[in-house]
């Protein structure tokens, strides 16, 4: 009996714990299940499980943010301060007719930055027309074999419904045409104009509307990168205040591209530092466009040659196929290289461990361009060491498998058989047949290395790089989504492969338009290149009369800059430079009472380069601007640019306070004049 009663008490005991291992085990998976789908807990879930490539190394835990230092480096503009965005309607300013002229039907071709300028002429030219807007057909993903069924067109990049909401009051907009158009689309039958990136409100209002009031319809092809001049006559103000409302309110990401550009940006920013996002804009095109081939090597150079002749034979490019590199890019017609770039930032202060966020969906040369950069930046990152390959794959949607055409593995070698003509020859001994040509293999044909050496014509894309080509609209949406955020951006590049500006020209504007005082370097590439030649022999260990130098050119730009864009950039696109027509001035009482006083110089610079006079509404007057004692000595340079001689390397050596300070002094008198000069004009 004992013996029975110790069995039914050892059952019962492992039963017992048997229930408690299934209890733990069922409350850890509803733990984990909780944490993956809770809005506040699915960012620290995800990125626990979540093995990133990147792991930041800084030289000090401790970052001083009331240091001179950090304010020269990271903090806003003193001088942009008061300029805000204002793109709501000045005037008497109509809701869209009840009765429309008739549908307006857009195909847009392009890339990324030349989609989203169409999008805002289209929009203004509806408006122009009195015309319902059908939502414009996005030619770069329809086109592409592949991609995801549940996306279409406009949806695969932006939020239609935000885009209809957001637009009620400007302009109708439907998301397809009625029945009986759209068949007459598909049979051809309804008007067709393809326009021009500079047509006019001349050309819409005596050529487009008198088709559009005879037919109901029209059909519009862009595929310049927009199809509206830039600056409007002084009467069309307002359309010049919708194209700002279409680009930087209703024109929203899809739901989770936004969710992701987010998640990219919260990783960025959790080490607490602040960040600095470069767009190279080496593309190939640009390339090619401006003839700089020769600052690459070997078949580098080829591919941008093999670029530019088709450019030459179609019109884009008038000149010559050989350019001489080194002198457009003396003239500051080629890109900034990843080298130079770092060079300028360290010679500017930023240390060794600063966060670098390389924008673009492509570099020309791949990373073997940016090595010099990661040399001297520990936390170079981009898009792919930010996330994981699934959260890049589930924004792509349900994609259908490809098949390749070419076999993984190199097919096997199998022995021609003997022609029959030779085995019927004549008497032996006669000479062999010719051996078997050598076999070809697919993975030393496919690709830019093996069609250089093939032919001179490009091969036409396959299905693949059409999907990639999509997937590049999306790599640039979160691209552009950080850099506009970043606390500090810099341009290598600013136009693509037409001549017109391109995603970095974009990314500037609204940063000009959404916080014009945050820091947007903007260097003249002629002046850069010059400083960088006067230095080539001693380029990592400078001068200080060099670095000093460097740093007030690079200072200069942060005003000078906007000056250079609103003479260069806005005649061909409005959205790189939508002041002052976008924006509005504020300033405080004590700010009020100083320019009424002895110094006007703030808002004379301001109305000088920008020509802001438009006062903010009166419900912007209750908000407190930033301490006025920190922005008075926010650009004071109180650092030792010893620390920068030794540009290539990581940490800063030697105890040189005493030579630093001397330079200090130095530069605050440059500054303390350029205050002065700029006052007077």
């Amino acid at each position: 009996m004992k013996g029975e009663g110790k069995t039914v008490m050892k059952s019962k005991i492992k039963w017992v714990g048997l229930v408690g291992l299934v209890l733990s085990a069922f409350s850890l998976f509803v733990h984990l299940f909780l944490a993956r789908f809770t809005e506040d807990g699915i960012a620290e879930y995800q990125s626990s499980i979540t093995i990133f490539s990147w792991r930041p190394v800084f030289e000090n835990a401790e970052f001083p943010r009331t240091s001179p230092l950090y304010r020269r480096l990271w903090s806003p503009v003193r001088r942009l301060e008061s300029l805000h965005p204002d793109a709501n309607p000045r005037v008497h300013y109509a809701d869209p007719k009840p009765q429309s002229n008739g549908f307006v039907f857009v195909r847009i071709q392009g890339g990324f930055h030349e989609i989203r300028n169409s999008i805002g002429d289209v929009v203004a030219v509806a408006r122009l027309l009195n015309a319902t807007l059908v939502i414009p057909e996005i030619q770069s993903t329809t086109s592409s074999k592949g991609i995801s069924s549940q996306f279409k067109s406009f949806a695969y990049l932006y939020n239609e419904d935000q885009f209809m909401a957001a637009l009620a009051k400007d302009v109708k907009v439907v998301k397809t045409l009625p029945k009986d158009l759209k068949g007459a689309r598909r049979k051809k039958k309804i008007p067709s104009f393809k326009v021009s990136r500079s047509a006019s409100p001349y050309f819409y209002l005596h050529q487009v509307l008198p088709v559009l009031n005879k037919h109901s319809v029209v059909e519009l092809v862009v595929s310049d990168g927009g199809c509206l001049q830039a600056i409007l006559p002084a009467h069309l103000e307002e359309y010049q205040r919708l194209r700002c409302r279409v680009a930087f309110h209703a024109l929203q990401f899809r739901q989770d591209v936004r969710e992701l550009a987010t998640k990219i940006l919260h990783r960025l920013r959790a080490p607490g530092r602040p960040f600095i996002a470069y767009d190279p804009g080496m593309t190939r095109d640009a390339l090619a466009y401006y003839g700089c081939a020769e600052l690459f090597q070997d078949v580098h150079t080829e591919l941008i040659q093999h670029k530019r002749a088709p450019m030459i034979k179609r019109g884009i490019v008038k000149g010559k196929l050989s350019v001489d590199s080194f002198e457009q890019r003396l003239n500051g017609s080629c890109p900034l290289m990843a080298e130079e770039v770092g060079i300028l930032l360290r010679a500017y202060g930023y240390s060794w461990d600063t966060i670098i966020y390389v924008s673009g969906g492509e570099v020309f040369g791949g990373q073997r361009t940016l090595i010099p950069l990661h040399a001297m930046f520990e936390n170079v990152v981009d898009r792919t060491s930010l996330s994981a390959a699934w959260e890049l794959a589930r924004i792509y949607g349900r994609e259908v498998n490809l098949v390749d055409k070419y076999p993984t593995t190199p097919p096997s070698f199998v022995e021609d058989k003997k022609l029959k003509a030779w085995k019927d020859a004549g008497p032996r001994p006669r000479p062999l047949p010719p051996p078997p040509a050598r076999p070809k293999y697919p993975h030393n044909i496919e690709g830019w290395w093996g069609w250089v050496a093939e032919s001179d014509n490009e091969p036409e894309s396959t299905v693949m790089e059409l999907r990639t080509n999509a997937h590049k609209l999306l790599w640039d949406a979160i691209d552009y989504t950080i850099c506009v955020e970043a606390d500090v951006f810099f341009p290598g590049f600013d136009h693509d492969g037409k001549g017109k500006p391109s995603f970095s020209s974009l990314v500037m504007g609204h940063r000009l338009y959404q916080s014009a005082s945050s820091k947007t370097f903007r260097p003249d590439r002629k002046q850069v290149v010059k400083l960088l030649e006067e230095n080539r022999e001693h380029m990592y260990q400078a001068n200080r009369t060099w670095l000093t130098s460097v740093r007030r050119h690079l200072r200069r730009s942060l005003i000078d800059g906007l000056k250079e864009a609103s003479a260069k950039s806005k005649p061909l696109s409005f959205l790189s430079h939508p002041v002052p027509e976008c924006s509005c001035m504020r300033y405080d009482n004590q700010t009020e009472t100083s320019l009424h006083a002895s110094s006007p110089s703030t808002q004379t610079q301001i109305e000088g380069a920008l020509g802001v006079k438009h006062r903010c509404p009166k419900w912007m007057d209750g908000e407190q601007m930033s301490g006025s004692k920190d922005r008075e000595i926010e650009e004071d340079p109180d650092e030792d640019v010893s620390s920068s001689l030794g540009l290539f390397f990581k940490h800063s050596g030697g105890n040189s306070e005493n030579a630093g300070g001397e330079v200090n002094k130095e530069e605050a008198q440059l500054e303390d004049q350029e205050e002065l000069e700029s006052a007077e004009k």
